[in-house]
């Protein structure tokens, strides 16, 4: 059965962050996830959560300064230092949290850097997260993002993806599939994921064009999703959409699933 988590970041944006907590479950929602959570102490997090019984699903990795334009720090040679400290704190909230998965985002390629170096620093950056993440079994997932939204982002396709978890080598490490980035890139949604199910780990979704509620544009959810949940999948989908309006008033579709 489908389990949809609210991705705070991008739902009920009518309301204050920490608000945003009950507002997803008084709308039904068991879960939830979000980009960041690291400007809120994880404490005042974790007693919203336990207060109107939400599972912590998901969250990620700090990603530089995003108001500069960073969009993670993995795949970043000069920033070392910066990636490691990232996993240690993501971990810390993560411990708090209860939570189990931890999104690490690419980056976006350094210009003048030779791909195999970037590469290689993927790879490595991947293997220290996924040793650090392990004792706390956890599972470190890399998430291909559309280059329309996030131009230069380094890892970009499932392929790509699915490449790096097989360099990397590590059993906690899984692909983020996110069914709006990956209709942009690839299409082919239902024989692509088929592929891809045994290393994938999560799912996220929205529509296309406009990042919308599904139902908004060409993205056949209906279909999708039953899809999904008939080739075994037993984790979470996490609605990663931008609301059309008023988020309660775009949540008619969620009510077969909530």
């Amino acid at each position: 059965m489908v389990k949809l988590a609210a991705n705070l970041t991008m739902m009920f944006n009518e309301a204050d962050f920490l608000d945003r907590f009950g507002a997803a479950a008084d709308a039904g929602f068991k879960g939830v996830e979000y980009l960041f959570p690291y400007d809120y102490e994880a404490d005042a997090i974790a007693d919203r959560l336990e207060a109107r019984g939400l599972q912590q699903v998901l969250f990620d990795f700090p990603a530089g300064n995003w108001d500069a334009g960073d969009r993670g720090l993995a795949c970043i040679p000069d920033r070392l230092g910066e990636f490691q400290d990232s996993v240690g704190k993501a971990l810390e909230y993560a411990h708090t949290l209860s939570c189990s998965r931890l999104t690490c985002l690419a980056g976006i390629a350094p210009e003048n850097v030779k791909p195999e170096t970037i590469e290689q620093t993927m790879v490595d950056n991947l293997k220290f997260a996924a040793k650090q993440a392990a004792d706390a079994g956890i599972t470190v997932l890399i998430e291909p993002l559309n280059t329309r939204d996030v131009p230069g982002t380094y890892v970009s396709t499932s392929t790509h993806g699915r490449a790096l978890l097989e360099a990397v080598g590590e059993s906690n490490v899984k692909l983020q599939y996110d069914v709006y980035h990956m209709q942009i890139m690839e299409g082919d949604l239902a024989m692509t994921i088929e592929a891809n199910m045994d290393v994938i780990h999560h799912f996220q979704l929205a529509d296309n064009p406009g990042r919308n509620e599904p139902g908004t544009g060409e993205i056949n959810y209906d279909f999708i999703l039953p899809y999904v949940d008939s080739l075994g999948y037993e984790g979470w989908v996490g609605c990663e959409y931008r609301p059309a309006g008023r988020t309660q008033d775009g949540l008619g579709w969620t009510r077969k699933y909530l």
